[in-house]
Protein backbone atom coordinates (compact mmCIF):
# COMPACT_ATOMS: atom_id res chain seq x y z
CA UNK A 1 0.00 0.00 0.00
CA UNK A 2 2.78 2.32 0.82
CA UNK A 3 4.70 1.71 -2.18
CA UNK A 4 2.02 2.51 -4.28
CA UNK A 5 0.79 5.32 -2.45
CA UNK A 6 4.20 7.16 -2.18
CA UNK A 7 5.85 6.81 -5.33
CA UNK A 8 8.91 8.27 -3.31
CA UNK A 9 9.92 5.08 -1.73
CA UNK A 10 12.40 3.59 -2.98
CA UNK A 11 11.07 -0.71 -3.14
CA UNK A 12 14.83 -1.74 -3.40
CA UNK A 13 15.70 0.02 -0.18
CA UNK A 14 12.94 -1.02 2.33
CA UNK A 15 14.37 -1.64 6.22
CA UNK A 16 12.47 -2.53 8.87
CA UNK A 17 13.30 -2.59 12.47
CA UNK A 18 11.57 -2.81 16.09
CA UNK A 19 11.81 -3.51 19.81
CA UNK A 20 10.42 -5.55 22.01
CA UNK A 21 6.98 -6.76 20.48
CA UNK A 22 8.11 -4.21 17.29
CA UNK A 23 10.99 -6.77 17.74
CA UNK A 24 8.77 -9.70 18.10
CA UNK A 25 7.12 -8.60 14.76
CA UNK A 26 10.51 -7.43 13.11
CA UNK A 27 11.37 -11.28 13.31
CA UNK A 28 8.28 -12.56 12.23
CA UNK A 29 7.81 -10.41 8.90
CA UNK A 30 11.53 -11.38 7.74
CA UNK A 31 10.41 -15.27 8.52
CA UNK A 32 7.55 -13.89 6.11
CA UNK A 33 8.22 -12.09 3.43
CA UNK A 34 11.35 -11.00 1.47
CA UNK A 35 10.17 -7.32 0.61
CA UNK A 36 12.62 -5.92 3.14
CA UNK A 37 16.26 -5.53 2.73
CA UNK A 38 17.18 -4.87 5.97
CA UNK A 39 16.21 -5.56 9.71
CA UNK A 40 17.02 -4.19 12.86
CA UNK A 41 14.98 -6.72 16.06
CA UNK A 42 15.58 -5.29 19.14
CA UNK A 43 14.88 -7.29 22.21
CA UNK A 44 12.45 -9.73 20.65
CA UNK A 45 10.45 -12.60 21.83
CA UNK A 46 11.46 -14.89 19.34
CA UNK A 47 10.57 -18.78 20.19
CA UNK A 48 7.37 -18.61 22.77
CA UNK A 49 8.01 -22.03 23.99
CA UNK A 50 11.25 -21.53 25.68
CA UNK A 51 9.87 -17.96 26.94
CA UNK A 52 7.17 -19.46 28.46
CA UNK A 53 8.08 -19.29 32.36
CA UNK A 54 11.46 -17.24 31.78
CA UNK A 55 10.56 -13.84 31.32
CA UNK A 56 9.23 -11.62 33.88
CA UNK A 57 6.08 -10.93 32.43
CA UNK A 58 4.76 -14.09 33.84
CA UNK A 59 3.93 -17.64 32.09
CA UNK A 60 0.28 -16.51 31.75
CA UNK A 61 1.50 -13.91 29.07
CA UNK A 62 1.40 -16.51 26.74
CA UNK A 63 -0.55 -19.19 28.02
CA UNK A 64 -3.53 -16.73 28.26
CA UNK A 65 -3.32 -13.75 26.82
CA UNK A 66 -1.67 -14.65 23.20
CA UNK A 67 -0.57 -17.98 22.37
CA UNK A 68 -3.11 -20.33 24.35
CA UNK A 69 -2.93 -22.69 26.88
CA UNK A 70 0.40 -24.46 28.26
CA UNK A 71 3.29 -25.42 25.92
CA UNK A 72 3.47 -28.91 26.91
CA UNK A 73 -0.54 -29.40 25.90
CA UNK A 74 -0.09 -27.09 22.66
CA UNK A 75 3.43 -27.39 21.60
CA UNK A 76 2.39 -27.12 17.78
CA UNK A 77 0.27 -23.59 18.39
CA UNK A 78 3.45 -22.11 20.31
CA UNK A 79 5.88 -23.27 17.22
CA UNK A 80 3.67 -21.91 14.97
CA UNK A 81 3.72 -18.67 16.88
CA UNK A 82 7.71 -18.36 17.01
CA UNK A 83 9.87 -16.50 14.28
CA UNK A 84 12.02 -19.29 15.37
CA UNK A 85 10.05 -21.76 13.31
CA UNK A 86 9.88 -19.95 10.58
CA UNK A 87 13.58 -18.94 10.30
CA UNK A 88 14.69 -21.15 7.41
CA UNK A 89 12.48 -18.15 5.04
CA UNK A 90 14.42 -15.71 6.28
CA UNK A 91 16.74 -14.02 3.47
CA UNK A 92 16.39 -10.50 5.05
CA UNK A 93 20.65 -9.36 6.36
CA UNK A 94 19.48 -8.73 10.34
CA UNK A 95 20.87 -7.32 13.01
CA UNK A 96 20.17 -8.54 16.20
CA UNK A 97 20.74 -6.26 19.51
CA UNK A 98 19.81 -7.51 23.00
CA UNK A 99 20.43 -6.57 26.09
CA UNK A 100 22.22 -9.20 28.78
CA UNK A 101 20.07 -7.89 31.72
CA UNK A 102 16.62 -8.25 29.81
CA UNK A 103 14.25 -9.99 32.07
CA UNK A 104 11.44 -9.27 30.10
CA UNK A 105 12.40 -11.07 26.61
CA UNK A 106 15.65 -12.96 27.88
CA UNK A 107 18.85 -13.17 25.72
CA UNK A 108 18.83 -16.31 24.50
CA UNK A 109 15.54 -15.29 22.29
CA UNK A 110 18.22 -13.16 20.44
CA UNK A 111 20.85 -15.68 20.61
CA UNK A 112 18.50 -18.68 19.38
CA UNK A 113 18.17 -16.53 16.34
CA UNK A 114 20.94 -15.18 15.36
CA UNK A 115 22.45 -19.10 15.34
CA UNK A 116 19.89 -19.99 13.42
CA UNK A 117 20.51 -17.28 10.85
CA UNK A 118 24.45 -17.79 10.72
CA UNK A 119 23.81 -21.37 10.58
CA UNK A 120 21.32 -20.40 7.34
CA UNK A 121 24.10 -17.96 5.75
CA UNK A 122 21.63 -14.67 6.38
CA UNK A 123 24.02 -11.90 6.90
CA UNK A 124 23.65 -10.83 10.45
CA UNK A 125 25.56 -9.11 13.77
CA UNK A 126 24.75 -10.11 17.48
CA UNK A 127 25.36 -7.18 19.62
CA UNK A 128 24.94 -7.61 23.29
CA UNK A 129 24.77 -4.77 25.33
CA UNK A 130 26.50 -5.46 29.37
CA UNK A 131 24.81 -4.45 31.99
CA UNK A 132 21.47 -3.07 30.67
CA UNK A 133 17.73 -4.30 30.39
CA UNK A 134 14.68 -4.68 28.72
CA UNK A 135 14.84 -0.49 28.64
CA UNK A 136 18.04 -0.15 26.80
CA UNK A 137 17.03 2.25 24.17
CA UNK A 138 14.86 4.79 27.24
CA UNK A 139 16.84 4.59 30.01
CA UNK A 140 20.11 2.99 29.30
CA UNK A 141 23.61 4.06 29.59
CA UNK A 142 24.51 6.95 27.25
CA UNK A 143 27.32 4.90 25.55
CA UNK A 144 25.04 2.26 25.33
CA UNK A 145 22.54 4.04 23.77
CA UNK A 146 24.77 5.94 21.67
CA UNK A 147 25.94 2.40 20.24
CA UNK A 148 22.77 1.21 19.77
CA UNK A 149 21.79 4.04 17.84
CA UNK A 150 25.13 3.73 15.74
CA UNK A 151 25.05 0.07 14.74
CA UNK A 152 21.07 0.66 13.51
CA UNK A 153 22.55 3.88 11.16
CA UNK A 154 25.30 1.95 10.07
CA UNK A 155 23.49 -1.61 9.40
CA UNK A 156 20.97 0.12 6.75
CA UNK A 157 23.56 2.12 5.79
CA UNK A 158 25.09 -0.88 4.55
CA UNK A 159 22.41 -3.00 3.31
CA UNK A 160 20.10 0.07 1.61
CA UNK A 161 22.89 1.77 0.45
CA UNK A 162 21.87 3.52 -3.71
Amino acid sequence: FALKKYPWIDAKRCGVAGGSYGGYMTSWIVTQTDRFNAAVSMRALNNWHSFYGTSDIGHHFASEWYVGGEPWNNADEYLEHSPIAHVANCKTPTLILHSEKDFRCPIEQGEQFYIALKKLGVPTEFVRFPDETHELSRSGKPKHRQERLERIVGWFGKYLKK
